[in-house]
């Protein structure tokens, strides 16, 4: 199988963070998808953000690293990194948090079924994979973090 590097959002607005019902794999996900030639994680977040939600978002965890010298941009700190299956090929994923910056404009295209905003009790639904819930939850951490800072 091959493995395709990708980025993944967890996107909060109001203590909630988004899902959505992935046609394809037909389970309940965080938005993100493939990183492509010449782009950064970074980039490749807000456009498949955008193209799938039609969000903007503001990427966490950014560094306060001085970009200077050979340094050319700083990136965002990925909270977690996993290979997992999507079907006919694996993602090498990173995931950050995020803030949605225009919530009310969220419309999802055909790569998707639905979205839902969840509350971190709202992830122990039965819909909800274990392994989004447990990166759902360690999100919820460092937002609520944000939140206080």
């Amino acid at each position: 199988m091959k493995v395709h590097l990708a980025a993944t959002g967890y996107i909060f607005f109001q203590n909630k963070v988004l899902l959505a019902h992935h046609n394809k794999l037909n389970i309940w996900l965080p938005i993100g998808g493939h990183i492509e030639a010449n782009e950064t994680p970074d980039q490749a977040l807000k456009r498949e953000v955008k193209e799938e939600t039609n969000l903007d978002i503001a990427i966490l965890n950014q560094s306060d690293i001085l970009s200077e010298g050979n340094v050319k941009k700083s990136l965002a700190a990925p909270f977690y990194v996993n290979v997992h299956s999507v079907g006919n090929h694996f993602h090498c994923s990173l995931f950050y948090v995020c803030r949605a910056l225009n919530p009310h404009n969220i419309g999802i295209n055909e790569e998707l079924k639905n979205y839902g905003w969840f509350t971190k009790e709202d992830l122990n639904k039965e819909i909800v994979p274990v392994d989004v819930k447990n990166q759902a939850g360690k999100a919820f951490v460092i937002w609520r973090k944000t939140k206080t800072n």
